[in-house]
Order: structure tokens, then C-alpha cells, then sequence
């Protein structure tokens, strides 16, 4: 199986068939169309063929419907609740942002970093019960609760580095608006798509990058001496080239990929007729993908502001 962003790890967004397993699906029970009524003269059928043909009219000049009305998870709604969600990361991430600046002073000149710690665990508590508790029921308010926290998080450690490199935090989220900008509209357009082939490479490079990733924090954690810098193996050079640099750029591309599987898995949840409940799914599933890119430019960044 291909490892793909967790949030979609749910029938609604795999299987072809998923219509009938999950509930609120098109076959669910109780939800079996009617059948269409018997015709027993040729008077009824001439008043039902034009009662028929009065309801086909007003139904061509209503307005489409759309994910209210017909209770399915589509695109537009899809956005909405991503922009809803992200909104909630930003005052998150003002309110940490402020947290961890609050305190620094000429006396205490360091920063605050219980915003960032406290963030980082309470998201990704809130991220396991969101990915878990979803297989029975998605509940936006833990997803709402996800997006504060993450906030908490994203706004403490930008605060954090730009306390360190002045200005670092504009050019992260300058650059990670291009790549997710850039990877939307090649996508939209058709240009880049998910397959079986570049997936199977994500998965080995993805689990390849998380062992290494492990790696590093243990042996920064014993001081081993291979390992010093702020960013451990990270602060390496090869052949004159940050390690960290290196690395990023493969990391960036991951994310970017990750972010078209995210982008067809609700192209799927939506071609399945999936609930519209659904959509949070999907909402936050790209929202997990966006900060985990923005975390990693800026680390780049400050690499390379590092080694200069």
C-alpha cells in the first residue's frame, strides 16, 4: 500500500466501492431511490408526462446544487473549509507569535518556546484522534482544535527563528505560497498527476527521510559529536554544501508531490459521493501537508542564513 498523507487513510477517499461501506453512502440503507411509478392508462401517462416535463424545466432553471443540498463532498466546499481552517491557524499562530515574544527583554533576551512545545504535542495528539476517530466519525471541532494548536505551534517557532534571522519567516511563507501555488495550478491544469510509480518512490524516500530524521534527533540528544550544530547532521557539509540544503530540496519536493496526492485523494472523495462531512478530511489533510512544507523551507533557510 502506498503511504500517503494519513488524514486520507479512509475508504471514502480509496475505495471505488466506499459508497457502500461508509455511513451516509449512496447505498446506505433507508436512502434506496424509489421506484418509478407504473403508468396504468394513457390519460395518467399524459398528465405524468407533463408534470414531468414542468418538473425537468424548473429543474434546468434552478441553480445547480451544490454541497448543502446535495449533502456530497465537492471541491468548492473543500476549499472553503480549507480557507476556514487556515484562518483559525493564523490567529493561532499571532496568538503564539506574541506568547513567545512576550518576555523578551534586554535582561531576557531569549525567546519563549512553550508556545512552539505546547503546539507541537497538542497537535499532534489532536492529529491522531482526528486521523483515528475518523474511521467512525469526523468531528470538525477536533479538526478546529488541530488548526489552533498547529497555529500555536507555526507562530512560535517563526517567532523563534525570526528572533534569530531577521526576516526569514516573509521569505519562508513567500516561498511556500509559491510551491503550493505552483503545484495547484499544475495540477488544475492537468500537467502533474499522481502515480503508481512516483508513489512507490515517495513511499521508500519517505520512509527513508523519517529514519534518518529519527537518527538525527537521537544523536543530538546524546551530543554525539557528528551530530553538533542546531540542526545536527542537518548542519553537515558536503563538498562545501550544507547537508541541511541538500536534503531540503528532496524534502520540498516530497511535500510538493504529497500535496498532489492530497489534491487527487479529494478528487476520489468526491468522484465516490462521498459525505460532505468529508470535506474537513480534506481540509486538513492538506493543512497537515502546507505546515510540514513551511516548517521545512524555513529550516532550509536558516541553514543557509546559518552557514553564512
Amino acid at each position: 500500500m502506498a503511504l500517503r498523507n494519513p488524514a486520507f487513510d479512509n475508504p471514502a477517499f480509496q475505495d471505488k466501492k466506499a459508497v457502500q461501506t461508509y455511513p451516509g453512502g449512496r447505498q446506505a440503507p433507508g436512502l434506496t431511490p424509489p421506484a418509478a411509478p407504473t403508468q396504468y392508462a394513457t390519460a395518467q401517462a399524459a398528465g405524468t408526462d407533463a408534470a414531468a416535463q414542468a418538473q425537468l424545466e424548473g429543474m434546468y432553471a434552478a441553480p445547480p446544487a451544490g454541497a448543502i443540498e446535495t449533502d456530497r463532498m465537492s471541491v468548492e466546499d473543500t476549499v472553503w473549509k480549507t480557507v476556514g481552517l487556515f484562518a483559525i491557524l493564523v490567529v493561532g499562530a499571532v496568538a503564539g507569535w506574541i506568547w513567545t515574544m512576550a518576555g523578551v527583554s534586554a535582561q531576557n533576551p531569549s525567546p519563549n518556546m512553550a508556545p512552539w512545545l505546547i503546539g507541537m504535542l497538542g497537535g499532534f495528539v489532536l492529529s491522531m484522534v482526528v486521523i483515528f476517530g475518523s474511521r467512525k466519525k469526523v468531528r470538525p471541532a477536533f479538526i478546529f482544535a488541530y488548526a489552533a494548536f498547529e497555529g500555536l505551534f507555526v507562530g512560535g517557532i517563526s517567532a523563534f527563528f525570526e528572533f534569530i534571522w531577521p526576516g526569514i519567516v516573509v521569505q519562508a511563507t513567500l516561498a511556500t505560497l509559491t510551491v503550493v501555488g505552483v503545484t495547484l495550478a499544475l495540477f488544475a491544469s492537468g500537467k502533474v498527476r499522481a502515480s503508481k510509480r512516483a508513489t512507490k518512490v515517495f513511499m521508500i524516500a519517505m520512509i527513508g527521510y523519517l529514519v534518518f530524521s529519527l537518527i538525527n534527533i537521537g544523536l543530538m540528544l546524546f551530543n554525539v559529536p557528528i551530530a553538533g550544530g542546531a540542526f545536527g547532521l542537518l548542519s553537515q557539509t558536503f563538498m562545501g554544501i550544507p547537508l541541511g540544503l541538500i536534503i531540503g530540496i528532496f524534502v520540498v519536493i516530497m511535500a510538493a508531490y504529497s500535496l498532489v496526492l492530497d489534491f487527487d485523494q479529494i478528487q476520489q472523495g468526491v468522484r465516490n459521493g462521498a459525505p460532505r462531512q468529508y470535506a474537513w478530511l480534506g481540509a486538513f489533510g492538506i493543512m497537515v501537508t502546507v505546515v510540514w512544507l513551511y516548517v521545512e523551507i524555513l529550516r532550509i533557510l536558516a541553514i543557509l542564513r546559518g552557514s553564512n
